[in-house]
């Protein structure tokens, strides 16, 4: 029975130990930075000439009845819109309460990620002129659109949808990359690749249904990428520091 136990709390000890908080080098965060300078001039450049945003979102619209058939569409809504989005914020509490328990900080320091690109969309949300397709205009609303950085004109309508605010939820799961970074770096960079992949996915349900232009979906992976690689680097700093001390 000692030697048991002896082996369960090596093997616990073990488990804290391989799975610690690590800090990445400095390139690390400057080719990010520079990555994300470059996207930021080909996502406003796309923003600003709309033609690729209402290319696709012209596909979906019904000239004849002035409206997205898709709008209110079951399975679209049911699946992409909530399934979608409550299994990646369910993975995200489950992996936290399973990191508080286990007591591995980077497991928690990355479920804490999957929640930090949802709130920097939503506050810039918040604060937007910029109004849904439906809501415009030239797809039966009554809202006046402009191009990003451009003059918010009279009549823009309910505004609050730039950017994609659907598509942050299946962009979060790119936090997974800092999970596998270490020990499995090609495996970090697939969980990269699939988090952006289900972001524009859900983001494209969104363009279906009328509720976004596709740039605004390019934003939002751009603005949780951001944030999330700005968050571990500011946590891993502070932590990793720490822990050197003691």
């Amino acid at each position: 029975m000692a030697t048991q136990e002896k082996h369960l709390s090596s093997g616990k000890n073990l488990l804290i130990k391989t799975n610690p908080l690590y800090r990445l080098p400095a390139r690390f965060y400057l080719y990010q930075f520079c990555w994300l300078l470059l996207l930021a001039m080909v996502f406003t450049w796309l923003s600003r000439n709309e033609g690729l945003d209402r290319l696709l979102t012209g596909y979906w619209y019904d000239a004849a009845s002035h409206r997205f058939p898709w709008k209110q569409n079951h399975l679209l809504d049911l699946i992409n819109h909530r399934l979608l989005k409550d299994i990646v914020i369910a993975g995200g509490i489950i992996g936290l309460l399973y990191g508080l328990i286990s007591r591995q900080p980077r497991l928690i320091t990355v479920a804490l990620l999957f929640g930090v690109g949802a709130l920097a969309i939503g506050i810039l949300k918040a604060t937007s002129h910029h109004s849904c397709p439906w809501d415009l205009v030239e797809y039966g609303g009554k809202a006046i659109s402009y191009p990003l950085f451009g003059h918010v004109p009279d009549g823009s309508g309910p505004g609050r949808c730039f950017p994609g605010g659907h598509a942050s939820s299946g962009f979060a799961v790119m936090a997974l990359f800092f999970l596998f970074y270490r020990e499995r770096p090609t495996l970090a960079w697939c969980c990269f690749t699939g988090g952006a992949a289900l972001g524009l996915i859900m983001g494209y349900g969104q363009v279906m249904r009328g509720a976004h232009f596709f740039s605004h979906n390019l934003w939002a992976g751009w603005w949780v990428w951001l944030t999330q690689v700005v968050v571990y680097g500011i946590v891993s700093t502070l932590l990793v520091k720490e822990s050197q001390k003691s």
